[in-house]
């Protein structure tokens, strides 16, 4: 479950994505990843069919979006067993 836009640069980070990178990955226009980003802790404000794209291309990537207790993201385990929380 996506739902804060702090989960998006978070999980940026864990695939060490740039914004350009999710725009490609997601089919998302590059300004409207940074407009979501700059929206700091809000909820998104965003259609849900471009909240959708954004989710899937992360999870095509293997993030999983985490909603409880707090709101997070993961990094699936890899066959490392490298499992990586913000």
């Amino acid at each position: 479950m996506l739902v804060i836009t702090r989960q998006i640069k978070a999980a940026r980070s864990l695939l060490g994505w740039e914004q350009h990178q999710l725009a490609l990955q997601s089919g998302v226009a590059i300004s409207t990843i940074r407009r979501l980003e700059g929206l700091k802790d809000a909820p998104i404000a965003a259609h849900f069919d471009t909240i959708n794209k954004i989710r899937c291309a992360f999870e095509r990537a293997g993030i999983e979006f985490l909603g409880h207790p707090a709101p997070g993201v993961r990094l699936k385990t890899t066959s490392m067993g490298d499992d990586r929380i913000l």
